[in-house]
């Protein structure tokens, strides 16, 4: 079972300014104005010169309604000034006529508003189609291994932008991989493809954690060959799940080393780091893989960047481990949450991607 992805929160929220329906007030204000000016009327016997407040109607009704709603909310404005039962002033012919025509006007704003919603809420969709086939939602369970993740793009309004995470179940087991590639934003979805698909590839080939590092190195080192100085490159960090007993092969290649949860212990794995990936020394300095026993509840814990170097107002850093040690009781589930929650409460203006992949390697569950 997929584990759909939630509703974007903080950053990814978009606002009605942004593309998202209007809130409620926004659809209410234009006949709470058209009614509110009608009761005034009616409340003396003497004309009340408010009137001109009827021109606002039209143009605020462009914000949330169709041609038809705002046609009718014009012409109700027209026939609101122009009944002598409500005791507005008499309004002369050049006030009808400039009233008739933001009516007219605001109909026909309304229409083409329309027509760009539909065609921007298409294109929208299609990106957001094409982001979540680059990087899709993990599942929550890989053979043997229980997983959970949290992404968040830094550029506001995409799905996707420089960091990556897979799990994915070979022959030869299960492996999962998290990285960074340089830059962030649009600009990198690209590389991350690219790295995500000699990824997929190697998982179904390759013999080792090694080996996968090689191939994703050479696939960058190709993407940048036609470019002069590209500086093409990503870093991150392999695991390789043995598919029998409790153990995990991990592999650093320029990226921070994951975190291992145990108990109520919270501590880094000691790892021999390899060159990051795309410099072309995957083959000359492949870095060390580290063998990592794993008792039953045991957790690891990737994370990027922006989790790992984001910075409070005074420039202090986040302190990963610090926190996540008061989170050692929460769920799989519901940790990658929580861990967002404190980040975004610690650093409120995160300017990095943020990723999390939290592993748990389950064998009494079903494979």
């Amino acid at each position: 079972m997929v584990k759909p992805r939630r509703a974007a929160t903080g950053a990814y929220r978009r606002s009605w300014l942004r593309g998202a329906p209007p809130p409620r007030w926004v659809r209410v204000l234009p006949v709470l104005l058209l009614v509110g000016v009608g009761a005034a009327s009616l409340t003396d016997s003497v004309p009340v010169d408010i009137g001109f407040l009827l021109g606002a109607v039209p143009p605020l009704a462009v914000l949330a309604y169709g041609p038809v709603a705002t046609a009718f909310l014009g012409a109700s404005t027209i026939v609101l000034l122009t009944v002598p039962f409500f005791h507005l002033n008499r309004p002369g012919n050049t006030d009808l006529f400039t009233l008739g025509f933001v009516a007219t006007l605001s109909v026909f704003v309304s229409f083409v508003r329309g027509r760009r919603d539909e065609q921007l809420d298409l294109e929208r969709t299609v990106a957001e189609t094409a982001q979540r086939a680059i990087v899709p939602d993990v599942r929550r369970r890989v053979g043997p291994v229980r997983c959970g993740s949290l992404y968040r793009a830094a550029e506001r309004g995409t799905l996707v932008g420089g960091d990556f995470f897979d799990v994915r179940s070979g022959p030869r087991g299960v492996r999962a991989v998290l990285g960074d590639v340089q830059g962030h934003g649009l600009s990198a979805i690209a590389t991350v493809a690219s790295v995500l698909g000699a990824f997929r590839e190697a998982v179904l080939d390759d013999v080792d954690a090694e080996a996968i590092a090689a191939r994703l190195d050479r696939r960058l080192v190709v993407d940048s060959a036609g470019t002069e100085h590209a500086e093409l490159f990503a870093t991150a960090v392999l695991l390789d799940f043995a598919p029998q007993g409790r153990e995990v092969r991990v592999l650093a290649c320029g990226h921070p080393p994951p975190v291992l949860l145990r108990g109520g212990a919270v501590s880094t794995l000691e790892l021999d780091p390899g060159p990051p990936l795309g410099m072309g020394l995957a083959d000359v300095m492949p870095g060390t893989t580290a063998r990592v026993p794993l008792l039953p509840r045991d957790t690891l814990l990737l994370a990027s960047d922006g989790v790992l170097e984001a910075r409070d107002a005074s420039g202090a850093f986040y302190p990963f481990l610090q926190r996540l040690a008061r989170m050692t009781g929460v769920g799989l589930d519901r940790l990658p949450d929580e861990i967002w929650a404190d980040l975004s409460r610690f650093a409120p203006k995160i300017q990095d991607d943020v990723s999390l992949l939290i592993l748990t390697l389950d064998t009494a569950g079903p494979d």
